[in-house]
Formats: C-alpha cells, sequence, structure tokens
C-alpha cells in the first residue's frame, strides 16, 4: 500500500512551523498510544505512522529531501533509523518528550513507559571544598610553598568506601530486587524511579562497617603543601583537583579551592600591579632639595628631591612594584612625599622659626604663592555672596 503525506498523516499544512509539528505528534501519540488501545492492530500501524512521520519532518534535513523528492528522499534514513531495530512506542514517547519537555520533565517523561532503560549511574562525586589562605605581601609578590590544614571526608580506611564491615558483602535490595530502580503506574503510564532505599545502587549494606557506619567515609585532618606562584592578589583561586571530599560509590574525588586573600602591609598599599607608599621629608629637603632613600620590594632606592617641593607630590619608579600572576608588564612604585612638620621645638628653635617667617612674609605673594591665590579666592567668594 503507497505511503499516506507525511503533512497528511500529521494534520498538517506544508508550512507548518517546528512547534506546529511536535504539538500535532504529541496529540496524535497520547490517542493512539498501543498502552490506550491494547489489541488494536489498526490503531498500533497508525501510531506507527505519526512516529515516521514525526521523525521525518522535525529533522530540518530529512524535511527538505521529503519536500524536494517526496518518500523517495527519506526512505533509506527511514527504513534505517533504528539500526535495524523493532518498532518500541516507548522511543516515540521518549522523542516527543525529550524534545518538548526537555530539562523540565526530563526526570520523569524520560523513564515513561520503561524508558529509564538507559540507566542512571549512582557514582558521586565528593564536594568541593574551599579554604582562605592569608599571605604577606612579600609572600603574594614572590611566591611560596605554605602548608595547609583542613577537615575533610575521606574514605573509610577500613572498608576502603564500601560501607560494609571486613568479611561482609552488600545484598541485594529487596524493594528493587537489585535494579536500583522501582516502578510506578500512573494511569495510562508507567514512570521509573530510583529506588529510595538503595538509591540507585540495586545493593544495601546488610553489616555496616564501625568505622565509618556504612557511610564508606570518614572526617579527617589532611595537611598541604600548597605552591603559591608569585605575583598572586586578593580574590585569586588556586585549585587543587581531587583534594576535596572523596566520592561516594567509587566516585571520584572533589577539589580544593585555594583562595588568597593578601595582608595589609605596614608600609606598601597594593592597586594591581602597582604600588604606592607615603615618604615623609624633612622640611629642608623639602626646601632645599635633597637625596632620599625609598624602600622597595627589592631593597632602597635613593631618588633625588627637587628643591622647593610641595607635600603630596608623587614621583613614580618604572617596573618597582608586582610582575602580574599571569603575565604582563611589571606595575610601578608611586612615592607620595609628605613634608613632617618639626615637633617638640625648644624656645630657641621657636624663636627662629618666628623670624623666619617674618622674613617671608615681607613678600608673601613670593614665597606662599599658593597660599595667596586660596585666600583670594575666599574673598572673591565671600564678595560674590554679599553682591
Amino acid at each position: 500500500m503507497a505511503k499516506r503525506d507525511y503533512y497528511q498523516v500529521l494534520e498538517l499544512t506544508r508550512s507548518a512551523t517546528e512547534a506546529e509539528i511536535k504539538k500535532a505528534y504529541r496529540r496524535l501519540a497520547m490517542k493512539l498510544h498501543p498502552d490506550r488501545n491494547q489489541h488494536d492492530q489498526a490503531t498500533e500501524e497508525k501510531f506507527k505512522e505519526a512516529k515516521e512521520a514525526y521523525e521525518v519532518l522535525s529533522d530540518a534535513q530529512k524535511r527538505a529531501a521529503y519536500d524536494q523528492f517526496g518518500h523517495a528522499g527519506v526512505d533509506a534514513a527511514a527504513r534505517g533509523g533504528k539500526g535495524g531495530q523493532g518498532f518500541d512506542p516507548r522511543d516515540a514517547f521518549g522523542d516527543i518528550f525529550g524534545d518538548v519537555f526537555g530539562d523540565i520533565f526530563g526526570d520523569v517523561f524520560g523513564d515513561i513507559f520503561g524508558g529509564g532503560r538507559r540507566g542512571r549511574s549512582q557514582v558521586f562525586r565528593g564536594a568541593d571544598l574551599r579554604y582562605e589562605l592569608e599571605l604577606d605581601l612579600e609572600q603574594a609578590v614572590f611566591g611560596d610553598t605554605v602548608n595547609v590544614d583542613f577537615a575533610t571526608l575521606g574514605e573509610c580506611e577500613d572498608c576502603k568506601g564500601s560501607g560494609s564491615a571486613k568479611g561482609a558483602k552488600p545484598v541485594a535490595c529487596e524493594t528493587c530486587h537489585g535494579q536500583g530502580q522501582v516502578r510506578m503506574q500512573q494511569g495510562f503510564f508507567t514512570v521509573q524511579q530510583t529506588c529510595p532505599r538503595c538509591q540507585g545502587r540495586g545493593q544495601v549494606v546488610s553489616d555496616p562497617c564501625g568505622k565509618c557506619r556504612g557511610q564508606g567515609r570518614t572526617r579527617k585532618q589532611k595537611t598541604l603543601a600548597v605552591k603559591v606562584p608569585a605575583g598572586v592578589d586578593t580574590g585569586d583561586r588556586i585549585r587543587l583537583s581531587g583534594e576535596g571530599e572523596a566520592g561516594r560509590n567509587g566516585g571520584p574525588s572533589g577539589d580544593l579551592y585555594v583562595e588568597v586573600r593578601v595582608r595589609e602591609h605596614a608600609i606598601f598599599e597594593r592597586d594591581g600591579a602597582h604600588l604606592s607608599c607615603e615618604v615623609p621629608i624633612s622640611f629642608k629637603a623639602a626646601t632645599l632639595g635633597g637625596s632620599i632613600d625609598v624602600p622597595t620590594l627589592d631593597g632602597d632606592v635613593t631618588i633625588k628631591v627637587p628643591p622647593e617641593t610641595q607635600s603630596g607630590r608623587v614621583f613614580r619608579l618604572r617596573e618597582k612594584g608586582i610582575k602580574p600572576v599571569r603575565g604582563g608588564t611589571t606595575g610601578d612604585l608611586f612615592c607620595r612625599v609628605v613634608v613632617e612638620t618639626p615637633v617638640h621645638l625648644t624656645r630657641e628653635q621657636k624663636d627662629l622659626l618666628l623670624k623666619f617667617d617674618e622674613s617671608l612674609r615681607a613678600d608673601s605673594r613670593h614665597h606662599h604663592p599658593r597660599e595667596e591665590s586660596w585666600l583670594d579666592g575666599v574673598k572673591r567668594f565671600f564678595t560674590s555672596l554679599g553682591e
């Protein structure tokens, strides 16, 4: 018998969208499914016909070939689609519900009509751990090896992770009979779910290990030597693969993430690859100029202070900062000079300072240009308010 047009089978027009094709097939699949029409050969044939039409029209390439050449363009693909296997109505529902509901109902509809035959792995990876590591600035800049102590769940040494006492073996779960999954009837649906007793393992521990009480893991203290690369900064993470909690049922261990936090430094402040610091200088050095020693991470460096240097002036020392851990140009060191005011003066020193100040006041605008310009600005401000 000649095949019917696939669009007629799904009761669609040739301009139907992908969503309309899925909707039409879902409606027919629910109506014609053999579980709802048992011992009805004619309905089963219609169901097969609808499934074949959907397989072609839901595939962009197959649909294009069908639209151009008809059944001849897709017959070979249709015959070989399942590798010569027999028809299984569960495959049809796996296709349509897998496409339509995706991740939302994957756990339920993926197992409809025994779809759980795919099986589910009950091997669980261990949890990742986080450790906060505090470093001095020098350790962060030049790198170091630091020992870290932390608590974790490791494989039980007595039972080697099996959870059973020495000499004992797990027995088949009585709830699922060793299958790891149980079936429940919901209307005409048969839903297959993970066994609640054995959690999908198919086996239960009849004689639990005395040390881990059947869990297969015990809490233990662990010490690791962590190699800190040069140039790390606060917020950087170092991953130690497989050093997290032990997995369950033979699963792999998680990872340990060491998060770096750099302590405040007594001299330097860090801004990415750059460093900054304050350098106090005397009144005499600021006025007459001179040379001062500035600390860097590589040792002291001498810089020249020009005469009449004001407090707050910044000197830039190139490539005296930090080389970033991910590569790039070495940062700079910014030195901000602060003129230190003399303290604990004697009477004689105070008298000399007063005489010196009087000599400057004779030509204040020349010797204190910033002070005079600021005072002029204040006067203009208040004058404008009175107008």
